[in-house]
């Protein structure tokens, strides 16, 4: 029964390794098609988007099975009761990517962000994409040094975030009322982006050291 439970817990985390792989790889198109008006690329974030779902679906019901059937204890029940939460946090960092790259799509053939703001967002969309980077290789490895990375490029984020309302607030701010909102709200996803991504590295450091990392 024991390796049994093992299995299934090695599985749970091979699924959320594979959820931060696509999670990676949507964020990364996202901004790309984001940044260059690429309609093809929007498109496939935004179906790709039903396979983290799906992942999420199967990896929250083995974990109920493994509450229900097994009653694990300690440590056993950090790593299952931590991983609900951090698929979900995953599954969220999913939906952010298609909601960029649904301003992509839905401001095609123009570019969502104005010149004005373009390099805030290019800098915003490489941390974002470390973030993911560094989300999938603590998933796989539990390096705690990769969680402060994370952190860090997530301080990063915040930072180029309140530089985009710098940039709606400046005098020569010429842009329309949907180009404001579209800098608002992607700045906003980037932002919950990172987020979500410094929660899974924080509950990888309760599973690592047993207490949760302070604010």
């Amino acid at each position: 029964m024991r390796q049994i439970f093992e299995a299934e817990l090695q599985q749970v985390g091979d699924d959320l390794t594979e959820m931060s792989r696509l999670v990676e790889s949507a964020i990364t198109r996202a901004g790309t098609a984001l940044l260059e008006a690429d309609l093809q690329l929007a498109q496939e974030v935004i179906a790709s988007d039903k396979t983290i779902d799906a992942i999420e679906d199967s990896l929250d019901e083995r974990c109920v099975h493994l509450l229900a059937q097994q009653a694990p204890v300690a440590t056993d029940l950090r790593v299952v009761v931590s991983a609900l939460r951090m698929s979900a946090s995953l599954e969220r960092m999913g939906d952010l990517a298609r909601h960029v790259a649904q301003v992509a799509r839905g401001r095609y053939p123009a570019q969502a962000i104005v010149p004005e703001a373009r390099d805030t967002f290019v800098k915003m969309h490489d941390a974002a994409v470390r973030v993911a980077q560094r989300t999938t290789k603590l998933l796989a490895t539990r390096d705690l040094t990769v969680a402060e990375a994370l952190e860090r490029d997530d301080d990063i984020i915040d930072e180029l975030h309140q530089e985009t309302f710098n940039t709606l607030l400046a005098p020569g701010w010429q842009g329309t009322v949907q180009e404001a909102v579209d800098v608002t709200l992607v700045g906003r996803y980037y932002e919950r982006f990172g987020d979500h991504g410094v929660s899974v590295a924080r509950r990888v450091t309760f599973l690592v050291t047993g207490d949760f990392p302070e604010e």
